[in-house]
C-alpha cells in the first residue's frame, strides 16, 4: 500500500542483493523489521528465520546466542535504536565467523526539510530550538560503526528516494 511503499522497496532491494550471495543460510534472525514482508521474501533462502525485536530496555540485549546465526537481516528496523553500536556488537557476536549481515536503515539526509522547518518555526516562536526529529546516522559513521563492531568486510551505500507530500500531516500519517 501507499503507507508501506518505502519498506516494500527496501525488502525488494534486500532480496535482490541476497540473490547474489551463493549460499544457503540455515539459521537467521530478522531484527526489528516491521511486518512480515522481508520474512516472506526470504522464504526458501534461509531454513529458519526468527523475528527479534529490540527491547525498550536495550541493556537487556537481543537474546541471541553467540555464533548461532549465519544470517542477520533488518529492513528499516534499526534507525530508532538508542544504542546502535551496542546492537551491532550483539549482532556480530551472534553471527558465526562466516555470518552475513544485511540491513537497511533511514539515515543521512532523511527528513532534512522537516527538521529544518521545525527548527526555524521553534526558533521564531520560542527563541531557541530543541531536536524534534530523531537524528539519522551518516553513511561514514555507519561504516566506522560496523568496523568497530568487528565486521570483517563492511560495505555501505546510499539509495536516495525523494518523496513529496502535500502537507506535513500527510507525511506524518505515512
Amino acid at each position: 500500500g501507499a503507507e508501506t511503499f518505502l519498506l516494500d522497496r527496501v525488502v525488494e532491494d534486500m532480496s535482490d542483493r541476497l540473490q547474489a550471495v551463493l549460499r544457503q543460510f540455515s539459521q537467521g534472525a530478522d531484527i526489528a523489521t516491521p511486518g512480515s514482508g522481508l520474512a516472506d521474501a526470504l522464504q526458501g533462502r534461509v531454513a529458519a528465520l526468527r523475528h527479534v525485536d529490540v527491547p525498550d530496555d536495550e541493556s537487556k540485549g537481543l537474546g541471541l546466542a553467540p555464533a548461532s546465526l549465519d544470517l542477520a537481516v533488518s529492513a528499516l528496523g534499526l534507525h530508532l535504536v538508542n544504542d546502535l553500536p551496542g546492537v551491532m556488537a550483539q549482532l556480530r557476536r551472534a553471527l558465526k565467523p562466516d555470518g552475513f549481515l544485511i540491513a537497511a536503515l533511514l539515515g543521512g539526509e532523511t527528513l532534512t526539510e522537516l527538521r529544518q522547518s521545525f527548527a526555524a518555526a521553534e526558533a521564531e516562536l520560542e527563541g531557541g530550538i530543541s531536536p524534534r526529529v530523531a537524528p539519522m546516522a551518516d553513511l561514514r559513521d555507519v561504516g566506522a560503526l560496523l568496523q568497530r563492531a568487528g565486521f570483517a568486510l563492511p560495505v555501505t551505500d546510499v539509495d536516495s528516494v525523494v518523496v513529496r507530500y502535500d502537507s506535513a500531516f500527510a507525511l506524518m500519517q505515512d
